[in-house]
């Protein structure tokens, strides 16, 4: 039975303003996910701050959404055989300093708050994510 995912990855403002767009998109494709949708944009902070509504209780909400919302961002679905721990794998532990050689917030990522990439926590919560930036 074919496990078939798809899962929702921000390539974020500190990585979009480092060029790596493209860098980043091709350690997807090196690991065979499959780009469905792409887009580039620029959320406002009150977009920002809908999207991370999951997060609105904790001390970082503030910093996170004025983030998010600091600059152009690129939303992407990826499909894969069970896109969300592959993609969760691949982007590595939240804080840089954390993840494992060869992620790409260890390659990429700044800090804890400037980690250059976001993918879904779930099945439910990839839907949420993806619906909230590709609903028709």
């Amino acid at each position: 039975m074919s496990n078939l995912e798809q899962t929702l990855s921000i390539i974020k403002p500190d990585a979009v303003k480092r060029n790596l767009e493209n860098e980043i998109k091709e350690i997807f494709r090196n690991k065979d996910f499959n780009i469905v949708n792409e887009k580039k944009i620029q959320l406002s902070k009150l977009e920002a701050e809908e999207f991370y509504k999951v997060h609105e209780t904790k001390p970082f909400y503030d910093d996170l959404c004025a983030y998010l919302s600091s600059g152009p961002i690129v939303v992407m679905v990826l499909e894969k055989e069970n896109a969300i721990v592959a993609n969760r794998e691949l982007m590595g532990a939240t804080n840089p300093k954390d993840a494992k050689d060869g992620t790409i917030r260890k390659k990429y990522g700044i800090s804890i708050d400037k980690n250059s990439v976001h993918g879904s926590d779930s099945i439910e919560n990839a839907k949420i994510e993806i619906d909230f930036f590709f609903k028709n």
